[in-house]
Parts: structure tokens; sequence; C-alpha cells
């Protein structure tokens, strides 16, 4: 856990308790320096010290695993998601990519290809994509 989530963390919860860094070092048997510490983000508490601070604070501590969000990602990263739509899903999935590589092709880089574009809805239309 990063410094200042377990400071803000030990925070809230002496805050929520209605307890002073006295008070919550007097409960946790420790010196009312190390919340001090511990809250300004001077220290960084193990999981057992943060455990028995929070417990003595009167709440328990749950941790959780969350998948972090990537900023790129590779394409085969969304084939399970893909398998879980439905047929019909998959299909405006397909057509939505199909758009949205047209306006591509359109837009380029800065050079129009209005005849490859004229090509590819020619060829959604034997598909029966429409775009």
């Amino acid at each position: 856990m990063a410094v200042t989530q377990a400071s803000r963390l030990l925070a809230s919860a002496r805050r929520r308790a209605g307890l002073t860094q006295r008070d919550l070092a007097r409960r946790a048997r420790t010196s009312q320096s190390v919340i001090a510490r511990i809250e300004c983000g001077a220290t960084s508490p193990g999981c057992k010290t943060l455990l028995r601070l929070v417990s003595s604070a009167g709440f328990d501590l749950h941790v959780t695993l969350n998948p972090r969000v990537r900023g790129r990602s590779h394409m085969l990263d969304d084939v399970p998601r893909i398998l879980r739509l439905t047929p019909e899903e998959r299909l405006l999935e397909l057509r939505n990519a199909a758009r949205f590589l047209a306006a591509a092709v359109r837009v380029g880089d800065g050079r129009a290809r209005p005849a490859r574009a004229r090509l590819h809805r020619a060829r959604a239309r034997r598909t029966d994509l429409q775009l």
C-alpha cells in the first residue's frame, strides 16, 4: 500500500471514530508521534501495524485486488469480452468498427481517399453491413 493511501486510510478511520491521535495511540498502545508520522506520510506502516491501528479505531480492514486499467492494450485483450457477446451484439460491434474505419479512411492523414472508401462501402454492402 502506498504511503499516501495508508496515511489517508488511518486518518479517515481515526476521524470517523471521533478519536484524536492521542486517543488512538492509547488504544493501540503506541505513541501519538507514531500515529502522526503515519498520517502525515513520513512513514509507511506494515500491514500488521495498519491492521492493528485501524482495528483500534473500531474498524475492520478488507483488502481486495482490482485489475489496473492499462493505457495501451493488446488487440487480443478484447477477445474474452467479445466472446461473451450475443451474435447480434457481435454484429453491432463489427458494424461500429466498420463505420469507424470508413471514417478514418475518409479523414486519413489529410489526403482524401474517396475511391478506396467507395470500395470499402461496396464490400460492406455485399456482406450486408450498413455503413
